[in-house]
């Protein structure tokens, strides 16, 4: 056997192929944390109506009349939470194959379980245990939409279940890690 293959077999960085699929994870690695990160965020944003003065399009200043106009905001906080949205636990809750504490579960861990994993992963603690989790909420979240028929949603998320796959085929590229093993 000669060097090349044995520096390729080791999974150093020394081949340009390895060096490709360390990248190639990184980036996935990276899309699936913000995804993460973004998302159970999102999860404690609301909007809220404020009136603002209406500007004069040609000066830039209030209107001379003193009109005000509804102007949506959105905001982040604790008490917006929602991991569900509103309008599809209603669904949930007519689901026989749904119990109510499965759902009220689901409801609280939701948000902060994308949050955790996506710091997992954007850090690369625990990597390959992250990319299990989060399997297993676009899993759990697919069987939902499945109980409530939003077929439109389903493929979507087997998207997500293939790169989750995809990234664990490649978690042994993975060179910038907190806990290797994991």
């Amino acid at each position: 056997m000669n060097d090349s293959t044995d520096k390729q077999d080791s999974g150093s960085c020394a081949s340009p192929c390895n060096c490709d699929y360390s990248l190639a994870f990184l980036v996935l690695r990276g899309w699936l944390a913000v995804r993460g990160i973004v998302t159970g965020i999102e999860k404690f944003g609301a909007y809220k109506t404020i009136q603002q003065p209406l500007l004069d399009p040609a000066t830039g200043q209030p209107d001379a009349s003193g009109a005000l106009v509804d102007v949506k905001v959105k905001y982040y906080a604790l008490a917006n939470y929602s991991g569900v949205p509103a309008g599809l636990k209603s669904k949930f809750a007519n689901e026989v194959l749904l119990p109510k504490f499965a759902l009220t579960a689901f409801d609280h861990l939701l948000g902060p379980a994308l949050i955790v994993t996506g710091v997992m992963l954007l850090l690369g603690l625990g990597t390959r245990v992250s990319l299990f989790v989060q399997g297993l909420i676009y899993i759990a979240l697919t069987v939902g939409l499945i109980l409530i028929k939003q077929d439109d949603g389903i493929s979507w998320l087997g998207i997500h279940v293939a790169l989750v796959a995809f990234a664990l085929m490649l978690a042994k590229h993975n060179k910038l890690t907190l806990l290797k093993k994991w």
